[in-house]
């Protein structure tokens, strides 16, 4: 399955049906008056979340949505049939743009939820709508209101709790794998991961967080260089950022620099984000000439949070850095919950 993460469409709800001019002519009713229907309301477009769904994939083939018009209305004052609503279905974490002007219309981030994006056009009034002491027999009518029309631009952003980046090859994608049953592929050679890759990780409870692996981050990720700017938006919703650097890079120190340098430019408070910082492949390092607890020392001089020795291979160290994570992410949870008694 292809992951499409961005999506232009255009959508175009119901136009109202026709109020109509009608008379009644019928055997011993004298007078009979006007009797021309109401036309029927335009259907609406509507999104819902669909927990199933993973990508906006759907929106790569199809960019034109239309909901039904209403029906035109009838004489005997019969009022025309409704339109249809439309109901799109997006996966949990769509954020749905204006696309003319940017503006976010809505964030949809909870199962089920439901957002009215485009009103269908309001029937028009039939002549026997403008009866009247001066106007006993009216011969006009309402045409039915257009529907509304919008382009949208819709962004799919992960939902994940825990997000790990780092710069390709730092081992992300072994470390889900050895977290969760996610099977990313794996190999050694940078940008091997060319889409976000999501795992579950079981705390001891019994709980699941949703890990995710961020690919494709360097030095000007965040102009748009190469994979980063894709994806970076994917890490705006996580509570913990999980920073995996190569414990074999001859310039440990610099990798850490370059990636807290594309959160900063990036901007929307990635910088901020509470983050846990773990030296990887530990295993492959010659100890005699690196010196790993020294650049653990200094790295967290840098960074100001807790700095893990870690293998991802052999799954070394794990432990005591997801203990961490669970600590960050149940106070990130307490907070939110306590925002929400206010």
């Amino acid at each position: 399955m292809q992951f499409i993460d961005q999506a232009v469409i255009e959508i175009e709800a119901g136009k109202g049906g026709d109020g109509i001019v009608a008379f009644r002519r019928e055997k011993y009713v004298p007078a009979g008056g006007p009797s021309g229907g109401n036309g029927g309301k335009g259907g609406s477009v509507i999104f819902v979340v669909d927990t199933n769904l993973q990508t906006l994939l759907d929106f790569k083939y199809k960019h034109l949505f239309q909901a039904d018009n209403g029906g035109r209305g009838g004489p005997n004052n019969r009022t025309g049939a409704n339109g249809k609503d439309l109901i799109i279905e997006v996966p949990c974490g769509t954020s749905v743009y204006d696309a003319s002007t940017g503006a976010l219309l809505c964030d949809l981030v909870e199962p089920g939820q439901r957002f009215l994006v485009a009103e269908g056009g309001k029937g028009g009034l039939g002549n026997q709508h403008f009866l009247s002491n001066r106007n006993r027999a009216p011969e006009y009518a309402l045409p039915g209101l257009p529907g509304e029309m919008k382009v949208l631009r819709l962004e799919l952003k992960l939902l994940a709790e825990v997000g790990i980046i780092g710069l390709p090859n730092a081992g992300k994608s072994t470390l889900i794998a050895s977290l969760s049953s996610a099977r990313p592929k794996i190999a050694d050679y940078p940008f091997t991961t060319l889409i976000p890759n999501l795992g579950v990780v079981r705390k001891p409870t019994g709980d699941g967080t949703v890990f995710a692996d961020i690919p494709g981050l360097i030095a000007g990720a965040s102009q748009g260089a190469g994979l980063g700017h894709d994806f970076l938006r994917h890490i705006e919703r996580t509570k913990v950022l999980l920073h995996l650097i190569d414990a074999t890079s001859e310039d440990v120190l610099g990798e850490y620099k370059t990636i807290q340098q594309e959160l900063q430019a990036y901007g929307r408070g990635l910088a901020k984000r509470p983050q846990i910082l773990a030296l990887n492949k530990i295993d492959a390092v010659d100890r005699e000439k690196v010196d790993l607890q020294g650049l653990a020392t200094q790295l967290n001089h840098l960074c100001l949070c807790p700095v893990f020795l870690i293998s991802a291979v052999t799954r070394t160290g794990l432990e005591p850095m997801l203990q961490e994570i669970w600590r960050v992410v149940d106070e990130m949870n307490q907070a939110e919950s306590v925002e929400l008694l206010r």
